[in-house]
């Protein structure tokens, strides 16, 4: 989304248990099949660890009463065996925004992975591969014939490299792993929304002169001088936003995209946050989709419906389903919604031997000198988060 109207309340009331984390089918999830594209399901082999992924991949159109004929802003991208490695697979999935948000988005997943590709060093260091990409993918969008000044896009996106995973993120997109804990099966993000409700976040755009604040805020209906909007499962419907000194643009509920050059100014940016995971056998499956899912959705709520279903095909539909219906009912129009499902089968201990989670470190983490220093993201326990540096 992004836009000033976008973000909205009343989060997840799902059916599911969370704390359990199970998910009853129930009743089969409303669904709408116009501008729908749903691709079958597909299989890739990791030859060098003896394992296979098994995926599929949904993208709906949003419902806006007032423009039925919107075309979808959400793209994804699936491409495996990246420079001919068998190993090697890049999935991502990248939300527009703003008048040219469709044209962005699709500009992004071609460019992105195109770079990817052609780097020499990504098999070396896959960590700056993907940095250098998101900046030139960034700088190539920006010079361009697409006007990038009001629009972009978000990029969520996950390459598998043997038996790591590398997750690299720009926006409030997201990507979830599934756990097997016992009898449970838990979400675990792999990623953190880059919005302004984070205070590192807030912090930083705010060293470039960003104003932060809501629609009501900024239309003199509450007191600007408030900094403190909540948490972002119950801000209301009303978010922080990024605004220019002296003017109401841009607008974004978003700290880091690909374009709005606008944006760039006020602490845009879009350098990537990645995350690293060592594949075990207590990993499922991961989920990778734009915010039109996470909107109503919660991480573990998604992960509990996917793992009712033995078909990732299914799964998608599913979530998406219930993502559009939440909408309907809590909105009277709804987002795009983009979802990927990766089944990980068949991967034993044997498979990763001498590795341990551990033995995944973080590096010093820096955005371009002292001004945008940013503290590494450490989620718990399964994977750590690095935050590239800009050159």
């Amino acid at each position: 989304m992004g836009c000033a109207h976008g973000k909205c309340c009343n989060r997840d009331s799902s059916t599911s248990d969370e704390d359990s984390g199970h998910y009853q089918r129930g009743i089969r999830p409303y669904k709408n099949k116009d501008g729908l594209t749903q691709r079958s399901l597909e299989l890739v082999h990791v030859p060098s660890h003896n394992f296979t992924l098994q995926y599929s991949s949904l993208t709906q159109n949003g419902y806006y009463p007032d423009t039925t004929d919107r075309e979808n802003q959400d793209s994804f991208c699936i491409k495996t065996q990246i420079q001919g490695n068998p190993n090697v697979h890049f999935f991502g999935v990248f939300d527009g925004h703003g008048q040219y948000g469709a044209q962005c988005s699709n500009f992004v997943k071609d460019k992105l992975v195109e770079i990817l590709s052609s780097d020499p060093t990504l098999l070396d260091d896959p960590l700056k591969a993907f940095n250098s990409a998101f900046l030139a993918t960034n700088s190539e969008l920006r010079d361009s014939e697409i006007d990038d000044a009001l629009s972009g896009t978000t990029a969520i996106t996950v390459l598998v490299v043997g038996d790591t995973l590398y997750v690299a993120n720009v926006g409030d997109s997201r990507a979830v792993i599934a756990v097997k804990d016992g009898d449970r099966i838990l979400a675990e993000d792999l990623s953190v929304d880059q919005t302004p409700f984070r205070k590192d976040e807030y912090d930083r755009v705010k060293l470039f002169g960003a104003r932060v604040l809501s629609v009501d805020q900024v239309e003199g209906l509450k007191d600007p001088d408030i900094q403190h909007w909540g948490d972002e499962e119950s801000h209301g419907g009303d978010p922080p936003r990024l605004w220019v000194p002296n003017g109401m643009y841009p607008g974004t509920a978003f700290t880091r995209s690909v374009g709005d050059s606008t944006a760039e100014k006020i602490g845009v940016i879009a350098v990537p946050e990645i995350s690293i995971v060592r594949f075990t056998p207590s990993h499922l499956f991961f989920v990778v989709a734009s915010d039109g899912v996470f909107e109503f959705l919660s991480s573990q709520t998604v992960v509990n419906m996917a793992a009712a279903y033995k078909d990732p095909n299914d799964a998608c539909a599913a979530i998406a389903g219930d993502s559009y219906k939440r909408w309907l009912e809590l909105e009277n129009r709804t987002d795009d919604i983009t979802i990927i499902i990766v089944q990980i089968k068949g991967l034993s201990n044997q498979s990763g031997v001498g590795t341990t989670d551990s033995e995944v470190h973080s590096r010093p983490c820096q955005i371009g000198g002292s001004m945008n220093q940013s503290t590494a993201i450490v989620p718990p326990l399964m994977h750590q988060t690095l935050e590239s540096d800009m050159g």
